[in-house]
């Protein structure tokens, strides 16, 4: 691991254990700081300790009963009642999904909209093998503790809950389209990997079905009568990989084959391929987008099969790291013992909806290491070290970092200002919604 675990006198350590879901003890009595002071990440670290039994059995409870895409109803359930019972306002079904939420909680005062953000969706076969149960709980831990610490907070803390992440769910597009983001300054979130970096690319990804269209026959009577779909899909796979010496090496192809037929007797009338077709920007994307066309073209043309090929969901674009933010996150968690860098523009990475958002506003994905170094995600080893000790203290660590930033977008017009300059000028110009003062 990068950095040690927290010792039992740090402010992260786990406290005894209550009940499930039970309610956090209430903030202590000692003075608050006031709206425009930043607290510290100390203090922000006690407020996460407190918080940290219920977290951690939030996240065990969602890891527990993981759900697919948009099937998220228990998170969701167990996610909004502990925001309520925080103090924020929640509304379910945002945007009309409805295992998306929108939980606030209103300042003092006139100010920014920060948000939170909160995945919560599971993979297929796998369970939560990509932590998605440690980011809904070190995401609320982290809005609550902003709010407990800088209680006369001016604008908004909220947490969005963004199903549907997953198998191309694209969530938080479909949400941003609906104008759940319309008044959003500023949207902070972390993900759990084998390492900790505090900036990290995303692919750009399409995603894609290719469906084949044959003609039924009998496959030992009569074979000749038919035209294989499966025979199709086949050949369109070989065709990808006979491709993939001629692609740029950032690029990515890979799929499966959904619909193969239902009998081995019958000579397959349908068959389908669901593919991701990922690389750097979203223009080199659909370059490539227009090749694998052309493949399904002319497998579907030597097979005597049809081929059509359509969207299973929005691409997913590449992703802009917000650097004021990122950096901010990493100092405070350096502070509290975690060893974290930027990280390498070229080494491999996946793709994430967040991409899509990183385009409309300021936003930050930090990574922050649970695994040993070489854990692959989406593995059954990333899910059953999402469940361990070590890694909820991971989570509390970045759960401080996030309030910390969280809290200075909210007090610090200066910090905000920064953050928004520096994407406006990535953006040539455009920049999120407007701040409210």
């Amino acid at each position: 691991m990068s950095a040690a675990a927290p010792t039992p006198q740090s402010p992260l350590s786990p406290q005894p254990a209550q009940s499930p879901l039970s309610p956090e003890p209430a903030q202590s009595a000692r003075s608050a700081p006031s709206a425009r002071s930043a607290p510290s990440a100390r203090s922000l670290a006690s407020e996460i300790s407190a918080l940290r039994p219920r977290m951690e059995r939030v996240s065990r409870a969602i890891h527990a009963r993981p759900e697919l895409k948009f099937e998220e109803v228990h998170a969701q359930e167990v996610l909004t009642g502990w925001l309520a019972e925080s103090g924020f306002t929640v509304t379910a079904g945002a945007g009309g999904i409805g295992t998306a939420f929108v939980a606030v909680h209103e300042g003092s005062a006139p100010g920014p909209y920060v948000a939170v953000l909160a995945e919560y969706d599971a993979l297929p076969g796998i369970g939560h093998g990509c932590g998605h149960n440690l980011i809904a709980a070190g995401g609320a831990a982290a809005a609550i503790a902003a709010v407990r610490a800088l209680p006369g907070h001016p604008g908004t803390i909220a947490v969005i809950g963004t199903p549907g992440e997953e198998m191309g769910g694209a969530g938080k597009i479909k949400l941003a389209d609906a104008g759940v983001f319309d008044r959003v300054d500023a949207a902070v979130m972390f993900h759990p990997a084998d390492r900790s970096l505090t900036t990290r690319h995303g692919l750009a990804a399409a995603h894609l079905r290719v469906a084949f269209s044959g003609v039924g026959a009998h496959a030992a009577k009569s074979p000749w009568e038919g035209r294989s779909a499966l025979a199709g899909a086949q050949l369109f796979l070989n065709a990808l990989d006979a491709m993939r010496q001629f692609m740029p090496p950032t690029a990515r192809i890979h799929g499966i084959i959904t619909d193969g037929g239902q009998a081995p007797n019958v000579v397959p009338a349908h068959a389908a391929v669901d593919l991701y077709v990922r690389d750097r920007t979203a223009e080199s994307a659909e370059a490539l987008v227009a090749r694998v066309r052309k493949a399904a073209r002319g497998a579907a043309l030597a097979t005597e099969t049809e081929a059509e090929v359509s969207e299973t969901g929005p691409m997913y674009a590449d992703r802009r790291n917000n650097t004021v933010l990122a950096e901010r996150f990493g100092e405070t968690v350096r502070a509290l013992g975690l060893d974290i860098v930027p990280g390498d523009p070229a080494t491999p990475a996946g793709s994430s909806d967040i991409g899509n958002l990183s385009q409309l506003l300021p936003v930050i994905h930090p990574y922050v290491q649970i695994a040993e170094t070489g854990t692959p995600s989406h593995s059954e080893a990333m899910r059953e070290a999402a469940a361990t000790a070590h890694a909820h203290d991971r989570t509390a660590i970045a759960a401080t970092g996030l309030a910390r930033v969280v809290c200075d977008l909210v007090g610090d017009p200066a910090f905000l200002a920064a953050a928004r300059a520096e994407f406006a000028g990535a953006s040539g110009g455009a920049c999120g919604g407007p701040v409210r003062t």
